[in-house]
C-alpha cells in the first residue's frame, strides 16, 4: 500500500503536469500571423501559422482575408508543395497611388486547397508565406480574418477581433501590429520597389524577407524560452514540495 507522502507527490507531480499544458498551450492553439508586427509604410513577409487542433480529422484548406480599409499594392504568394494557391482581387473605391502609380484593385482573399494526399494532420501544423506592402502609415494593426477547413467538413472561422482591456475570444483573427518606422527609413527608389524576382531583381519583400526570418526565429526563441521558464518554475514546485515532504517524514519518523 502506498504511504501518504508518495501519494502526496504524485498529486503534486499531476499538478504540475496539468500546468504545463495550461501554461504552454494557449501559444500554439490559434491560427496567427508571424511575426506579430512589422513597421508602417514599409513591406514585409510573414507567414500563416496554422496548427491543427483536431484529434481526428485533418486541414485541407486555408482562406486568408485581406483588409480593403487598408488595401495593398503588392502581395505576392511563396509556392507550397502540395498545395494550390489561389489569390482573388477586388476593385478600389479610390484607387492607391504607389510609386506615382496608379493602382485600381487590390488582393481580398487568398486561398490554400491541398491537393490529393496533402494535409495537416493531428499534432502537426503549417505555415503559408506571403509577403505585403506597402503597409498602411494610418494604422496602428491590421487584422486577417481567416477559415480553416477540415476534411470531415468542419470549418473554424477565425474572424474574432481582439479588443484592449478584454479577454481574448475563442476564435481571435490573426492580427499584424504595425510600428512607428524607424528615424531615417526611408523607401527604396521605384526600381527596386518595382523589379520582379524573375528578372533577378529585389524589391521590398526580398529584403524584408531576411529581416522578417531573424525577427521570427527571434520570437520563436523567445516563445521556446517563456515554456523553459514556466517548466522550470513547475520543476521548482515540484522540488521544494518534495523537500518539505521528506522533512515531515523524517520529523515523524523521529518522533
Amino acid at each position: 500500500m502506498r504511504s501518504l507522502p508518495t501519494r502526496r507527490i504524485a498529486a503534486v507531480l499531476a499538478v504540475a503536469a496539468t500546468s504545463v499544458v495550461v501554461l504552454a498551450g494557449p501559444a500554439f492553439a490559434h491560427v496567427t500571423v508571424n511575426p506579430g508586427s512589422a513597421s508602417q509604410g514599409g513591406y514585409t513577409a510573414v507567414d500563416f501559422r496554422v496548427p491543427n487542433e483536431s484529434d481526428s480529422a485533418s486541414t485541407v484548406k486555408l482562406e486568408v482575408n485581406l483588409p480593403l480599409d487598408h488595401p495593398l499594392a503588392s502581395v505576392r504568394t511563396l509556392p507550397m508543395p502540395g498545395w494550390t494557391t489561389t489569390v482573388e482581387k477586388s476593385k478600389l473605391d479610390k484607387p492607391l497611388k504607389v510609386h506615382g502609380s496608379d493602382v485600381n484593385e487590390a488582393v481580398s482573399k487568398i486561398t490554400w486547397t491541398a491537393d490529393a494526399g496533402t494535409k495537416i494532420a493531428p499534432g502537426q501544423f503549417q505555415e503559408f508565406r506571403v509577403s505585403l506592402g506597402p503597409l498602411p502609415s494610418d494604422a496602428d494593426s491590421m487584422v486577417f480574418k481567416a477559415l480553416q477547413t477540415y476534411d470531415n467538413g468542419d470549418v473554424v472561422r477565425w474572424i474574432d477581433e481582439s479588443k484592449a482591456g478584454q479577454p481574448e475570444p475563442a476564435h481571435p483573427a490573426p492580427t499584424l501590429k504595425l510600428t512607428k518606422a524607424a528615424a531615417g527609413a526611408g523607401d527604396d527608389d521605384d526600381a527596386s520597389a518595382t523589379a520582379s524576382p524573375a528578372a533577378g531583381g529585389h524589391g521590398h519583400g526580398d529584403s524584408a524577407d531576411q529581416a522578417q526570418a531573424a525577427d521570427g526565429d527571434k520570437k520563436s526563441s523567445d516563445s521556446t524560452a517563456r515554456v523553459l521558464g514556466v517548466v522550470g518554475i513547475v520543476v521548482g514546485v515540484i522540488g521544494t514540495a518534495v523537500g518539505v515532504l521528506g522533512l515531515r517524514r523524517k520529523t515523524g519518523s523521529a518522533s
